[in-house]
């Protein structure tokens, strides 16, 4: 799994929106966002406005559970059908290791074009690539109900984001 934050963009907009709730200058509402990014949707919604695009290459196990946010992100991916008819597939192209046989089967179809049947035996371990723009809240509340999901998928995400983001204490409380 690779994830890498592409651009992210917004916290002098998100702090002037905020600081308009506190009639005070720009200048003072570094501390007053640290303050409120753990609150709650209500007190932290200056995190709406700090914008993210990430490139994330998964299996397609982990992707089926990331599309339950849907509020706040938007995604686009790479087609799984467009993917297996430019080419051959290799072990590289999974997150697991894949039988031979299997992986020489589904490249039989592949060469035969019965793409249809490659598809009904694809592993859900297949590397699929998406391009995901959101926001902080929509991070932040992952990063919240995932960091002790069972599947390691999830923290090997939570790890490669908190690396990468520009303020990752408004994404984990107590982020050192």
């Amino acid at each position: 799994m690779k994830v890498e934050v592409l651009h992210e963009q917004g916290y002098y907009y998100a702090k002037l929106g905020l600081s308009l709730s506190y009639n005070q200058p720009v200048e003072n509402m570094d501390k007053v966002m640290g303050k409120l990014a753990h609150k709650g949707d209500g007190h932290s919604k200056f995190l709406e406005s700090i914008t993210l695009w990430l490139d994330i290459d998964a299996p397609r196990y982990w992707l089926q559970q990331f599309s339950t946010y849907r509020i706040g992100t938007s995604a686009q991916s790479e087609s799984t059908m467009h993917t297996m008819t430019k080419r051959r597939l290799t072990q590289d192209d999974f997150s697991h290791r894949m039988p031979k046989a299997h992986l020489d089967l589904l490249n039989l179809w592949i060469d035969q074009g019965k793409w249809d049947t490659v598809k009904w035996n694809l592993p859900e371990s297949f590397l699929q690539r998406r391009i995901v723009c959101l926001n902080y809240m929509s991070l932040q509340r992952m990063v919240r109900q995932r960091m002790t999901h069972k599947l390691p998928e999830w923290q090997e995400f939570i790890e490669q984001i908190m690396e990468q983001v520009e303020y990752p204490e408004f994404l984990l409380e107590n982020y050192e």
